[in-house]
């Protein structure tokens, strides 16, 4: 058969015909393809290098190598197997060489800076200007200027960060598939919902078990720690997840991230210093919007000064209420959500459950679309008979007003055994123009939500519907895209933190009357969601906003420090820093066998190292692009289009703020997300 990942003019990958024998003979082929061309290309066009002769050939060959790697690397993700991790692995060191060697190619860089001074250059739209700058800085990023010797070790550097990387993320999926709880006695369950014990009961089956089997994926975790009244079993969970891939907890040590944690830090810091800088916060905030770490961290410490009493005000109402009406004289970690979702429902007369039995996954889905037609005039229609990698899978279209097609994606909903944790958007395939043709963007929409069970459908909580419209906001600002070069289309070439604006500006519907009503409805009645429920969501909508406020603060100064921070001379000090951020800004102290950091994915295996800080960074412009909305109503076209136009379609082809400017008509302020968080007192005396 022929190896599918080699196939050309194949639209959509075909990921039935993958196979882990596939993999890394389809990568060495393309790479050695790859290089001859490259040689090609420099030889032929010696001395005239133009956007023609060398900027599309080149996105040429990197949107074939794009094209093969893609779905391999989103099936390891979510369809893991022994044998595609190690083709996977195999592969990663031999294309982590590719790019280095890419970066730092004198006579390349020499071609791109001939371009940059040609007269051609100023004829040059915005976009192809930026594609220009943005490839030169990283050229300078990759080390082209270093000396021969300099350059070897920073590609070993490179290497090895790719591989610790995909090694960190291996212990979590594998301390986390690793550990489970068999359950026989349902008083011990006393509590958790229905439709997470039949999840659970669904697991055991599989295992030819009676009862019910806990695991660590997340609707299950979660559905313990708010419901479950056994305290003993709140506390086994709480202290297997928040030990996975550590020195803690009841997980094989071989799956201890400690070792690689220490490795990968000790690697950024000598890569950043390799490259002249002091260490790899700066290093990393050569591609972002802030100009210093101390930027960033008078930000967040700005932040965290105006939460924190209202998180401390916060902690000691659930305190009070827990040893009041829950005989919890002493509040632990692993009471802290089950406490909280009970004060909820005695302030606000609400459940969780309650909430969710108005968002079966299915409705939600077909609103979130309803949602974004309004907004932006486009049509989403799923379509049948699209290969997929799993059964679960779901393929949609996105058209304009024209019918024009505008982008494609894949949905995979559900939590399952070899699926990593957590929710992401990913490209499968970038918009650029091919010829005459425009090749439409793909995106993988990830996340982790209860599947159906015993012909239940799949119920979200709000939160889950918020993370959906958080991923569809990824998604959209790549697929709507209508930039034709690679470097500055959809996602690519925007700064890491105003990334997540598309994605945090979608959150704000999940709030809104008028579009709950097009995404909401009662799984068995078909009822809409009652005023007066969505007046106590609304009222509810800040509790324990402070509390929340801070612990995403904690990470984010925690990321900048051990990033901004390092010596040599220490190590890694990681828990000595974390200690000394929780003393500054927590209000929650974990227990001391808490080891969050081994499995901190976004910063230790993915985009995020000293860029955490992104999320409360890129929700000042979210919120603040919102107020308009707020202003001339969420469902206003002219509004809508404006967004769609000055942002979305623009992808990386302009500056972020210059986009933002342009929508909004002035630089972002702070009032809106202090306001939507709740922080009034701030927002008056801001």
């Amino acid at each position: 058969m022929d190896n599918p990942l080699l196939t050309k003019n194949r639209i959509l990958p075909a990921f039935s015909l993958i196979k882990p024998e596939h993999v890394e003979p389809a990568i060495d082929v393309i790479l050695a393809d790859l290089r001859r061309s490259l040689v090609h290309l420099l030889d032929e066009n010696s001395g005239n290098y133009s956007w023609s002769n060398l900027i599309e050939p080149l996105d040429d060959m990197h949107d074939r190598l794009s094209r093969a790697w893609a779905p391999v690397q989103h099936m390891n993700a979510v369809v893991n197997s022994e044998q595609l991790r190690e083709a996977h692995n195999a592969c990663l060191p031999k294309l982590s060489v590719y790019w280095s060697e890419l970066g730092q190619n004198k006579r390349l860089y020499d071609a791109f800076e001939s371009i940059a001074e040609s007269p051609e250059f100023v004829s040059f739209d915005p976009a192809q200007q930026r594609v220009i700058n943005i490839s030169l800085r990283d050229f300078r990023l990759s080390g082209v200027a270093l000396t021969a010797e300099k350059q070897k070790r920073y590609r070993e550097i490179a290497e090895s960060l790719s591989r610790l990387s995909s090694e960190f993320e291996e212990h979590i999926l594998d301390s986390s598939n690793a550990w489970s709880k068999h359950i026989t006695d349902s008083s011990q369950l006393d509590g958790v919902p229905e439709t997470a014990l039949a999840v659970a009961k669904q697991a055991a089956q599989q295992k030819q078990l009676s009862g019910w089997l806990l695991t660590l994926e997340f609707p299950c975790y979660i559905a313990v720690m708010t419901y479950a009244r056994n305290r003993e079993l709140r506390q086994e969970l709480y202290e297997a997840f928040s030990t996975r891939a550590s020195d803690q907890g009841p997980h094989d040590k071989k799956y201890n991230n400690s070792a690689v944690m220490a490795e990968i830090l000790q690697l950024k810091h000598e890569q950043a210093q390799l490259l002249g800088f002091d260490h790899y916060a700066d290093y990393s905030l050569q591609t972002k919007m802030a100009d210093s770490p101390q930027q960033v961290l008078d930000f967040l410490n700005d932040l965290a000064k105006r939460a924190l009493p209202m998180a401390k005000a916060e902690l000691s109402e659930l305190t009070g209420f827990a040893k009041q009406h829950l005989n919890l004289s002493e509040l632990q970690v692993w009471d802290i959500t089950y406490a909280s979702e009970q004060l909820r429902t005695h302030l606000y007369d609400i459940s969780q459950q309650q909430i969710k039995a108005y968002f079966p996954a299915d409705k939600v889905i077909d609103g979130l679309f309803k949602v974004v037609e309004r907004l932006y005039g486009l049509s989403i229609k799923q379509q049948q008979g699209v290969d997929t990698w799993h059964p679960d899978v779901q393929f949609f279209e996105i058209k304009d007003v024209d019918g024009q097609l505008r982008g494609q994606f894949y949905l995979d909903l559900y939590a399952r055994p070899k699926k990593r944790g957590g929710a992401w958007m990913d490209d499968c395939i970038s918009r650029r123009r091919v010829g005459e043709q425009i090749q439409t963007p793909v995106a993988f929409l990830t996340c982790n939500f209860t599947p159906p069970a015993d012909d239940k459908p799949s119920l979200l909580t709000h939160d889950e519907v918020t993370t959906l419209f958080h991923e569809f906001g990824h998604g959209l600002h790549h697929m709507l895209t209508q930039i034709e070069y690679l470097g500055v289309s959809g996602i690519n070439g925007v700064e890491w933190d105003a990334v997540e604006l598309p994605s945090q500006f979608m959150e704000n519907w999940c709030w809104e009357k008028q579009a709950l009503a097009l995404f909401s409805a009662h799984h068995e009645s078909g009822e809409p969601l009652p005023d007066s429920m969505l007046e106590k969501m609304l009222k509810a909508k800040n509790f324990q906003s402070g509390m929340q406020l801070v612990r995403q603060l904690e990470f984010a100064i925690f990321d900048m420090r051990i990033h901004a921070e390092y010596d040599p001379q220490q190590g890694e000090r990681i828990y000595q820093i974390l200690q000394q951020v929780r003393d500054q800004v927590s209000v929650l102290k974990p227990p001391a066998f808490n080891r969050f950091p081994h499995s901190f994915s976004h910063i230790f295996a993915g985009g995020y190292a000293a860029g955490y800080y992104s999320y409360k960074w890129a929700e000042v412009l979210s919120s603040d692009a919102f107020s308009l909305f707020e202003e001339k109503g969420i469902f206003d076209k002219q509004t809508g289009q404006h967004f769609l136009h000055s942002i979305l379609e623009k992808g990386g082809s302009q500056k972020a703020l210059d986009l933002f400017v342009s929508f909004r008509g002035r630089e972002p302020e702070i009032d809106a997300l202090l306001r939507h968080s709740g922080i009034i007192d701030a927002a008056q005396s801001a």
